[in-house]
């Protein structure tokens, strides 16, 4: 996937700053078994797994630091929803449970850099 252009949409960043997410995680050594599950009650960005663990992986993507790190984005209502929809997608789930995690991975795009991936891991 190709880098998005200056002034890019949201969507088209998310979706670029998600692949770099995954790319990041399956290089890490985490099979990626779902990409932006979605209910009627929000969206899980990734869900990544080893044979230990089961992580539910909320991706943040900006072009800069205006508003701080793009883990910061992260706010207790989102960490809330996070938790619910993981339980909702545990429910549906045939394999058993492992050991939970939930992680942040911040990436940040700017002009002329290489992307900047942070993969933050239980950090909720």
């Amino acid at each position: 996937m190709p880098r998005p252009a200056n002034g890019a949409d949201r969507r088209t960043l998310g979706a670029y700053g998600e692949e770099l997410a995954a790319r990041y995680l399956e290089t890490a050594g985490m099979e990626i078994v779902a990409r932006n599950w979605r209910c009627r009650y929000g969206e899980l960005d990734l869900i990544a797994c080893t044979p230990e663990l089961t992580a539910f992986v909320e991706v943040k993507t900006r072009t800069g630091l205006g508003f701080g790190v793009p883990a910061e984005a992260v706010t207790f209502a989102k960490r809330q929803r996070i938790r619910r929809l993981a339980l909702l997608w545990l429910a549906e789930q045939e394999r058993p449970w492992r050991r939970l995690r939930f992680d942040v991975v911040s990436v940040l795009l700017q002009r002329g850099h290489q992307p900047v991936v942070d993969h933050l891991q239980s950090v909720f």
